[in-house]
C-alpha cells in the first residue's frame, strides 16, 4: 500500500509532431554555447593540402587554406554564425523541414529497382548543421535517423567531421547530403560514405552543377560525373533535376553488395 505522503508522478507525453516542433526553440537556447565549441581534432591525412582536385570535373579552392584546422575554422564561421543559426532555427526551420519531408516521402515511395528508403532504415545526414534533414526523416516514420557536423545539435546532430565519420563500417541504410561543395577532399567525403553504408545501402546527394558556390565552399562541381566517378563501390540508380535550396540535381546511388 503506497505511503499516505506519497506524491503522484506526473507523466508528461507530448505527440511526436509537437517535439519536433520544439526542436528549433531548444536549438536557440544552446546556441550561445556552442559558439565557443572547439573544432574537432583534425584528420589525420596521409597526404598534404594540394590544389590537385580528384576529377577534372572538379575545381578545388584549397589554396585559401594554409592546413585542415584553418579549413575546420573557416567552415565553423559559418556553422556557428550566431544570425544563421537564429536563421536555421526560426524562418528556415518550417520550410526545410516541409521540402525534406516531402523528398524523403517520395523516396519511401520510390522502389527505383529496390527500396530506396524505409521506416525501418538507419538514415545518417551528412552535414546537417541543426538537423532539419534529420526531423524531416523522422517526421516522415525513419525514427533512426541522426545528423553529423563540427558543431553537434543535440538531440538530432552530434559532431564529426565528414572526412572521417565516427562510424563503424557498413553502419547505415541510407545516407543524405546536400554539402558536397563543402568538401576540402571530395574523394575522402565520399569514401566516407561508401564505408558507412551496408551492402545494399543508398545514398542521396543534392548538388549544384555549374554554379559556384558561396565563400564557405570548398569545391566546384563542373559536371555531374564529377562526383558519380568518385563512387567507386557504388551503382548509380538515377540523376535528376531538383529544385532544393539552390542546388539542382539529385543523384541516387546503392552500394554495391559485394566487392569486386
Amino acid at each position: 500500500m503506497p505511503a499516505a505522503d506519497a506524491k503522484p508522478r506526473l507523466h508528461l507525453h507530448l505527440p511526436r509532431p509537437l517535439l519536433l516542433l520544439l526542436i528549433p526553440f531548444l536549438s536557440l537556447l544552446l546556441l550561445y554555447s556552442y559558439s565557443s565549441f572547439p573544432p574537432p581534432p583534425p584528420v589525420a591525412f596521409a597526404v598534404p593540402l594540394s590544389p590537385t582536385p580528384p576529377s577534372p570535373h572538379i575545381r578545388m579552392r584549397r589554396a585559401g587554406f594554409r592546413s585542415y584546422e584553418d579549413y575546420l575554422r573557416h567552415q565553423l564561421n559559418k556553422t556557428l554564425d550566431p544570425r544563421l543559426r537564429r536563421v536555421w532555427a526560426t524562418r528556415d526551420w518550417h520550410r526545410k523541414v516541409d521540402a525534406f519531408a516531402r523528398a524523403f516521402a517520395a523516396l519511401l515511395r520510390d522502389d527505383g529497382g529496390g527500396k530506396l528508403l524505409s521506416n525501418a532504415s538507419r538514415a545518417l545526414c551528412v552535414g546537417a548543421r541543426l538537423g532539419q534533414e534529420v526531423a524531416a526523416l523522422r517526421l516522415v516514420g525513419v525514427r533512426d535517423a541522426v545528423g553529423i557536423d563540427l558543431a553537434p545539435a543535440p538531440p538530432l546532430v552530434v559532431r564529426g567531421d565528414f572526412h572521417a565519420q565516427p562510424f563503424a563500417n557498413d553502419t547505415f541504410d541510407f545516407e543524405f547530403s546536400n554539402v558536397f561543395d563543402h568538401a576540402l577532399y571530395p574523394d575522402r567525403f565520399v569514401a566516407e560514405i561508401e564505408r558507412t553504408l551496408r551492402p545494399g545501402g543508398v545514398a542521396v546527394l543534392h548538388v549544384a552543377v555549374h554554379r559556384r558556390g558561396d565563400k564557405y565552399s570548398a569545391n566546384d562541381l563542373l559536371d555531374v560525373q564529377g562526383l558519380v566517378g568518385l563512387f567507386r563501390r557504388s551503382d548509380v540508380v538515377r540523376i535528376s533535376k531538383v529544385d532544393a535550396f539552390g542546388l539542382d540535381t539529385e543523384v541516387i546511388l546503392r552500394k554495391k553488395r559485394s566487392s569486386p
